[in-house]
């Protein structure tokens, strides 16, 4: 009886036993091999800044990087080199050299002189040479008058007394005793004002620029005033001159009124200090009345910050007795103090040097004879003489 209830259990054991095996085994075989790791990919953390108050995802702005501005280099432009002019000693020697490559003038007179009779036709022959030479009439007289009395009381017609003789009159008759140097220094702490008048043509915008070179030689400081509103080229022309040798230039407008550009120039050489301003001015010849006007009104303003210290005259020597006219007409208008001839070449017309100075009773101080920069020297009589002499 006891062997059946252990039977009965065990086969209830049995059974119970089959029955977790047939629903554990489905479970195993659905779930993969235990050697293999299989990983989830991993998700990127979320940032920790600015979390989400409500927990939804938070969205992040991609980062926007600013481009990085780099300076644009900044090159200093290079100073420009600036010329050194010649000083005024060296000058002369080339512009005597130049006169007196051409001295038909002289040649001419001496070869009169030295003939063996001085007659009335040689005479009259000397005295067409001279007037021809733009003398003027009433110098030409006084100095063949004077000719025939040394002649004559020294009784010498060889060539070196002739030379000698003539080369004394025509030096008295050039006036050496006239006061030629430039005024380019003011008083006390203001600066020389030179005021440059001329008719268009005559090279007054070339010596203004040249003027500034014998300045800069002379170790003066200067500064220039672009006057002439009326003719741009005038203008850029002046510009350039002062540029070469490190010389400022005041300017204004196209058209503007010359005296406000004349005023701003002396103010601005006054503030700074400079030794030296050289205004160009208007050559338009126009009519007297409005010449006058014009040039009256910007010497007046100049005055208002410093003295005029000299007005020259800028007259082309090849023109003659236009030259003349124009030099009249200048001088009723402004005092003018000092002439520069241009263009000078020891030929016939040398002789207006005698005329200009005749006539206006002022020196000629300045002198060129080409385009060179350096090509204006100061006027020397005996230097000229000997030159036109040879």
């Amino acid at each position: 009886m006891q062997d059946w209830l252990y039977l009965v259990i065990g086969i209830a054991v049995l059974g119970v036993l089959l029955l977790v095996g047939l629903l554990v085994l489905p479970r195993r075989r659905s779930s993969p091999p235990a050697s293999t790791d299989v990983l989830a990919p991993e998700r990127p953390a979320a940032p920790e800044e600015h979390p989400p108050g409500d927990g939804t995802t938070a969205v992040l702005e991609p980062e926007v990087l600013e481009p990085e501005v780099l300076e644009p280099e900044v090159l200093e432009p290079e100073a420009p080199v600036l010329e050194r002019p010649e000083k005024p000693a060296s000058r002369l020697v080339r512009l005597r050299q130049r006169l007196a490559g051409s001295g038909a003038f002289g040649r001419g007179l001496l070869g009169l002189l030295s003939r063996d009779s001085l007659d009335e036709d040689t005479w009259e022959a000397i005295e067409d040479l001279l007037i021809g030479a733009d003398i003027g009439v009433a110098p030409t007289q006084e100095l063949v008058e004077r000719l025939r009395t040394r002649m004559r009381v020294e009784g010498g017609t060889d060539g070196a007394t002739a030379r000698a003789i003539l080369r004394e009159e025509l030096i008295d008759l050039v006036g050496p005793e006239m006061d030629r140097s430039l005024r380019v220094s003011g008083e006390g702490d203001k600066p020389g004002v030179l005021l440059v008048v001329g008719v268009n043509g005559t090279g007054k915008t070339t010596t203004v620029g040249k003027i500034a070179r014998i300045l800069v030689a002379e170790d003066r400081t200067a500064l220039l005033g672009a006057a002439d509103t009326f003719r741009a080229a005038a203008t850029e022309q002046l510009a350039t001159w002062g540029e070469r040798v490190g010389v400022e230039v005041v300017r204004g407008p196209e058209g503007g009124d010359p005296a406000s550009v004349a005023f701003d120039a002396v103010k601005r050489g006054v503030d700074e200090g400079v030794d030296t301003v050289v205004v160009d001015t208007a050559g338009r010849l126009q009519n007297k009345a409005g010449l006058m006007d014009e040039l009256g009104k910007v010497k007046r303003v100049i005055e208002k910050q410093a003295p005029v210290t000299e007005v020259l005259l800028v007259l082309d020597a090849t023109t003659g007795q236009n030259g003349l006219i124009q030099a009249k007409v200048f001088s009723e208008v402004v005092d003018v103090t000092g002439i520069a001839l241009t263009k000078l070449d020891g030929s016939a017309k040398g002789g207006i040097v005698v005329a200009v100075q005749r006539q206006l009773g002022v020196p000629v101080k300045l002198v060129g004879l080409g385009e060179g920069p350096d090509d204006l020297a100061p006027f020397e009589p005996e230097a000229f003489v000997d030159a036109l002499l040879g």
